[in-house]
């Protein structure tokens, strides 16, 4: 193909890059040619006439990145460029997990959503996850997307925020809301059983829910019941919902939490080596960071959630109730997980509020201590005044616990946060460092800097690794035929800049990304192309 290829034309070609093609095999020197939206030719190629030629001598070539965990769920229709990810090379979200999805919604469900859209002024006008599809297809967006249905979403759908075991009727609304996500596209079924109300679920009833799942060739994705004291026994559960359900396991953001649990990854990950041993198939994502974050709501019991926002509020401004909940929080519960009794205020930051933003970046303890309060009185009062609308961002994981897991071959890279900008609602409060600079994280410190991943083996975990757990066949490498997702990068500077009290900086070093052919990040900049596709399990 070399020379004499005058006569071929091609969109766009791609000249003279390390191809590092995300199988894991070494990079090799090469062209990429793309027209239609697919790589139609890989080889040496001589001037192509009419082609947008990228010169991408020292820089790598990689298949864009597919994040398997993100919370993108509803802001792609506030912010469809999805600047804090598509800058690192992300060219797929995968949506609804830790057992919250857009849908399916009851009447009851519908209005608690459409409380939160009202505040994006997004319009809720869908019911199923189907319905929630077609209105992401309407409404082009920057990066693919496709999305898990979460079991917390359909419990509630058919039986309301309610802590107790579903009736016969209820467990048949459930797996037929299940069975028709799964029919509309849902890549499986995703769990939070550390969160209410996906928690309020028996391994007996997700067991049931996941062989809906397995039926129609899903996975089972799940937030374990426990990172802390309860690591273990909650990987053994989750691995017991995959071999009864004859369905592939995806653990989300692997971790142990609290120093004394440091170094229990290297049991689980036996646990791994055991269950494929018998036929399961276990697997994880896991993000470059040491700290994790979430709603500071789930600080609270699960008990204190029951029956929904009004009766948590309540029980907030109730003295009995506070006292038994700061019991259970110092205390922990057995079966359930309290990150206060583990990790202690002193490593929970508050990153999000509305009515008090002078606490964001400022740690729980400091706080009160500022004010002269008892921390739980503080928390408690602050969840009752903004409605459990605050986010924090807890601090107790191992450096070494995060490059075991990273190094597993068990393992891809998952950002566990949304794709957001700067600008508007979605630019405020301090997210954690990963929604800007994760994946860039892992090429820059921990393959460059530190050697604790090879180029090939990040970018595997990156792309085809997490296609391949979906089945995505037509994306997550460069071959010919695939879709044209692909993220060129310097590898001498790709890096994240976020940080824990400065999150909201663009990563360096990512010099072009292609979604489905199209050149939407052309030099560090946003080109304003929206060519992503909204992606349907067994569809694409």
């Amino acid at each position: 193909m070399l020379g004499g290829a005058s006569d071929l034309v091609f969109d766009l070609l791609i000249r003279n890059g390390r191809v590092v093609d995300g199988t894991g095999n070494p990079w090799f020197r090469a062209d990429v040619a793309v027209q239609d939206g697919k790589i139609t030719d890989i080889g040496r190629f001589g001037e192509s006439e009419g082609s947008k030629i990228l010169d991408a001598k020292s820089l790598v070539v990689a298949p864009g990145f597919i994040d398997i965990h993100t919370h993108s769920d509803t802001v792609f229709f506030s912010n469809p460029t999805g600047e804090s990810h598509v800058f690192q090379g992300v060219t797929t979200d995968i949506m609804g997990n830790c057992g919250n999805s857009p849908a399916p919604l009851s009447e009851q469900t519908a209005g608690r959503m459409r409380e939160q859209l009202d505040r994006a002024n997004v319009s809720l006008d869908w019911r199923t996850l189907g319905q929630y599809l077609d209105k992401l297809e309407q409404s082009p967006i920057s990066i693919n997307a496709g999305t898990f249905v979460g079991n917390g979403t359909v419990r509630t759908a058919a039986m309301g925020f309610e802590k107790r075991e579903p009736t016969e009727s209820e467990l048949r609304e459930m797996t037929r809301l299940m069975a028709s996500a799964m029919d509309d596209g849902a890549y499986g079924m995703s769990t939070g059983l550390f969160y209410a109300p996906s928690g309020f679920a028996s391994t007996e009833e997700v067991i049931e829910l996941a062989k809906i799942v397995s039926r129609s060739g899903g996975i089972y994705s799940t937030h374990i019941r426990a990172e802390g004291d309860g690591l273990v026994q909650s990987v053994k559960e989750a691995i017991r919902i995959g071999e009864e359900a004859s369905i592939p396991v995806q653990i989300a953001h692997h971790k142990a939490f609290g120093q004394r649990n440091w170094g229990k990854v290297k049991e689980t990950l036996s646990l791994f080596d055991e269950a494929w041993k018998r036929g399961v198939q276990v697997t994880c994502d896991v993000y470059a960071w040491r700290a994790g974050a979430t709603g500071l709501s789930a600080t609270l019991p699960h008990w204190a959630h029951d029956g929904g926002q009004d009766r948590l509020r309540a029980r907030l401004r109730d003295p009995e109730a506070r006292a038994r909940m700061r019991k259970d929080m110092l205390d922990g519960i057995p079966g359930s997980e309290s990150v206060v009794h583990e990790l202690g205020w002193g490593n929970i930051m508050i990153s999000s509020c509305e009515k008090n933003r002078g606490y964001e970046g400022r740690f729980v303890e400091e706080i009160a201590k500022s004010r002269n309060v008892d921390p739980f009185d503080l928390v408690f009062d602050l969840l009752a005044e903004e409605v459990g609308r605050i986010g924090m961002i807890l601090f107790g994981m191992s450096e070494d616990d995060v490059v075991t897991v990273l190094q597993s071959p068990y393992s891809m890279i998952g950002s566990d946060s949304s794709a957001v900008a700067p600008a508007g609602a979605l630019g405020q409060g301090k997210p954690h460092p990963r929604t800007y600079g994760n994946f860039v994280k892992v090429l820059g410190e921990y393959v460059r800097d530190r050697g604790v991943l090879s180029l090939e083996e990040a970018v595997r975990k990156m792309s085809s690794f997490p296609a391949q757990r979906l089945g995505i066949w037509d994306r997550g490498m460069i071959r010919k035929g695939a879709w044209a997702d692909i993220a060129v990068f310097d590898p001498a500077t790709v890096s994240s800049r976020a940080t824990y009290q400065d999150p909201v900086q663009y990563p360096i070093g990512m010099k072009w990304v292609l979604v489905n052919g199209v050149l939407t990040v052309d030099s560090g900049m946003h080109t304003g192309a929206k060519a992503g596709k909204v992606l349907r399990m067994n569809r694409n």
